[in-house]
């Protein structure tokens, strides 16, 4: 696998957990973690991390094809 394959698949994961944070906080899910409830903020938290990182590896994918042709 070369490394503008794997941007790709790491930027369409983290898109993919965003997406799913949202549609958490949307629906207003609950998680239950043996007895513990994730409260909504953590969905909040965990949206804004993956949407960057999906973010950030689109950009650096962008950038690979200018660098390594």
């Amino acid at each position: 696998m070369n490394g503008k394959t794997y941007l790709l698949i790491s930027a369409a994961i983290f898109a993919l957990i965003a997406i799913l944070h949202i549609v958490r906080l949307v629906n207003r899910w609950s998680i239950l973690i043996g007895s513990f409830t994730v409260p909504l903020w953590g969905s909040w938290l965990g949206f804004i991390l993956a949407a960057a990182l999906s973010v950030w590896a689109f950009r650096l994918m962008g950038k690979w094809s200018f660098r390594h042709h």
